[in-house]
């Protein structure tokens, strides 16, 4: 395979400015909002020619609702260590539901969140 099986992802919320102050916080990130007729969304930054896939928050009434159920984002630690974010998640207003846990030697540490908007996201380093 030549590319990552993953080309986009999208989270559902529900308060677009609680979103992104969680997301930029906990991440360190800048987001880009953007409406496009009934949808808003906010792209997180993409990094050309690296691993991983570009995304973005996703607010719309019809469409979209935060879940802790179903598919699971892992995002990359941009420290390098995901006690970094972790550090941050609680002052961002969403909450730890399992915390670092070694993955093995070979595929380091995760820890599984949930976001101001109800969604469960997990956190993934090497250290």
């Amino acid at each position: 395979m030549k590319n990552n099986a993953v080309g986009w992802f999208e989270i559902p919320v529900t308060d677009m400015d609680r979103a992104i102050k969680f997301y930029e916080m906990v991440f360190d990130v800048k987001l880009s909002k953007n409406v496009f007729g009934t949808f808003e969304m906010a792209w997180f930054p993409e990094a050309e020619n690296q691993p991983g896939s570009a995304g973005s928050l996703v607010k719309s009434k019809k469409d979209y609702k935060p879940s802790t159920d179903g598919v699971l984002i892992y995002f990359t630690s941009q420290s390098g260590d995901l006690s970094v974010e972790l550090g941050r998640v609680e002052k961002a207003g969403g909450k730890i539901i399992q915390p670092r846990t070694e993955v093995s030697p070979d595929y380091g540490f995760m820890a599984l969140i949930l976001d101001t908007e109800g969604n469960r996201i997990a956190l993934h380093s090497l250290k």
